[in-house]
């Protein structure tokens, strides 16, 4: 009897084993294939965003849109480096852009300090201060963020040789360049921020050799304006034949002649930095005058824009610390205490 039951129960045994089998087959299968399906969309996804949406963006003038752009997706496309290779280079200019959107709240907040304590509103000025270093450390965590991407896709950047063979394409060069940008940003919000978050203290230095892999006429004068700064902040790094304000002088000038002025505003921190008010209100001016005179490179909208965008923080600043509010409304290039113009004198008797 028991042979019999044994015997009507093995078929039954191996048909469901079978069928077992099979599920889990299929399960591997579906598994196998969104796994590939996630995989093609990653790098599709970082493609486009490489080919077309950074170009396209870079000619764009509304830093606002932007940066929500910056904020909302950078986690997205960060994360398709779970399925395929680290978007790295991406990830660059990913963060640079989004810790924009922090140092720009970090700087309103800035404002309301200087309103703050110029009608003697301590407490109010404190929590303004408190807040605007909560942002600058958000800021500070992205530019180092980007700042790392660089050096996981680059190399060690500024301590050996220049990564030529990444360097081959104009972006790859221009994420390069970000790349520097974000490392001394991390650098500088850090400090605003108020608290050390692991930002390395020899990134300036870095960041100046690391100037020295780029074409600094292609780049509009960018690579030796930063390498200058870093040198007029932190003199013992210097070469001793180098004038870092010559330097920055020159590269302002060719930033001005090529539509792309990100110098002007390494050439306006240097001079902050050294307590030279006359050189940085002459900064401002300049600027003033050359995004009047000559519009933007059209390929380059952006980085000109974001550049205006600094120079004004730095002259809302001075204005808002002198008489209580903010550069007023197509003044750029003014200031609270300049001889106001000789008007006309009209001879009524003439005119009769």
């Amino acid at each position: 009897m028991t042979a019999i039951l044994s015997s009507v129960a093995r078929p039954r045994f191996w048909g469901r084993a079978i069928m077992l089998l099979a599920l889990m087959a299929m399960l591997g299968g579906c598994s196998m294939i969104r796994h590939h399906m996630y995989a093609t969309s990653g790098s599709v996804m970082q493609g486009l965003a490489k080919e077309h949406t950074t170009p396209y963006v870079l000619q764009q003038s509304d830093i606002g849109m932007s940066c929500a752009m910056s904020e909302s997706n950078t986690p997205l496309m960060m994360s398709f480096g779970r399925v395929t290779d680290e978007p790295n280079q991406l990830g660059i200019m990913m963060h640079l852009s989004a810790a924009g959107c922090a140092e720009s709240r970090a700087r309103e907040l800035d404002l309301e300090y200087e309103q703050h304590m110029r009608n003697r509103r301590t407490d109010a000025a404190r929590d303004a201060r408190f807040a605007a270093q909560r942002q600058y450390r958000i800021a500070a965590e992205r530019f180092h963020a980007a700042w790392k991407r660089m050096n996981a896709y680059y190399g060690d950047v500024g301590n050996g040789e220049c990564p030529t063979g990444w360097l081959e394409t104009e972006t790859d060069q221009f994420m390069y360049l970000a790349g520097l940008v974000s490392g001394l940003q991390a650098m500088s919000t850090q400090v605003k921020a108020g608290e050390q978050i692991g930002v390395p203290n020899n990134i300036g230095s870095r960041v100046a050799r690391g100037t020295e892999c780029l074409d600094n006429e292609r780049w509009w004068g960018t690579p030796h304006a930063m390498q200058a700064a870093v040198w007029a902040m932190l003199p013992s790094a210097a070469p001793e034949d180098v004038q870092p304000f010559k330097r920055l002088e020159a590269a302002s000038r060719m930033g001005e002649k090529a539509g792309v002025r990100l110098a002007h505003v390494f050439h306006a921190v240097a001079a902050l930095n050294a307590d030279d008010e006359a050189m940085v209100r002459d900064v401002i001016r300049r600027h003033a005058r050359a995004i009047e005179n000559k519009p933007a490179a059209k390929d380059w909208v952006m980085l000109d824009e974001t550049a205006t965008q600094h120079i004004r923080a730095i002259s809302d600043r001075m204005w808002t610390r002198a008489t209580g509010h903010r550069t007023p409304t197509g003044r750029l290039g003014e200031f609270w205490d300049d001889p106001e113009p000789e008007s006309e004198t009209i001879d009524l008797n003439e005119l009769m």
